[in-house]
C-alpha cells in the first residue's frame, strides 16, 4: 500500500531512536508492562510517534491488564490499517498507522471485553505520543 508519508529507510533510522525504529518500522514489540502509557489515565489524544497522525483518544482507553495500552476503538476507522499477521506461529490482526505504515500493535476481539466494541487494540507505548488535553481556565 502507498502511504501519505513515505520516507526512505535511512530517514526513518535518523528520525527514530533504535527502539522506536525496531517497533515502528520492523514490527517489533516492547516488553509487557514497560511502556510509558500502559497505566496512564491522562485525558488527551494518542498520535503516531513516527508521523503525528491522531490514532486513539483517551476516552477509548481501558485497563485490560495485558501489559500494553489498550483501546476499544481508534479515533477514526481510517486512522489505522488492519493486516493479517501470521508470524509467531499464530494468526493475528496487525494494526498499522494508515498515514505512514508504522507498526502499532495488534487488535483482538471476541475475548469478552466489557467495551462497546468487544475489541482490544493492544498498542505499543513506544508507537504512540500522548498529547494531553489542555484543561479549561
Amino acid at each position: 500500500m502507498a502511504y501519505e508519508i513515505d520516507k526512505p529507510d535511512e530517514q526513518w533510522r535518523a528520525e527514530l531512536s533504535p527502539q522506536e525504529y525496531q517497533v515502528l518500522r520492523e514490527g517489533g514489540t516492547e516488553r509487557a508492562f514497560t511502556g510509558e502509557y500502559t497505566d496512564t489515565e491522562t485525558t488527551g489524544a494518542y498520535e503516531c510517534r513516527a508521523c503525528g497522525a491522531e490514532l486513539f483518544r483517551s476516552d477509548t482507553k481501558f485497563a485490560s491488564h495485558c501489559g500494553w495500552p489498550s483501546f476499544y476503538d481508534p479515533a477514526r476507522s481510517e486512522a489505522v490499517e488492519l493486516l493479517t499477521d501470521r508470524s509467531m506461529g499464530m494468526v493475528r490482526t496487525e494494526v498499522r498507522c494508515a498515514r505512514c505504515g508504522s507498526h502499532l500493535g495488534h487488535v483482538f476481539e471476541g475475548e469478552g471485553y466489557a467495551t462497546p466494541t468487544d475489541q482490544r487494540y493492544c498498542i505499543n507505548s513506544i508507537s504512540l505520543k500522548l498529547v494531553p488535553k489542555e484543561s479549561a481556565g
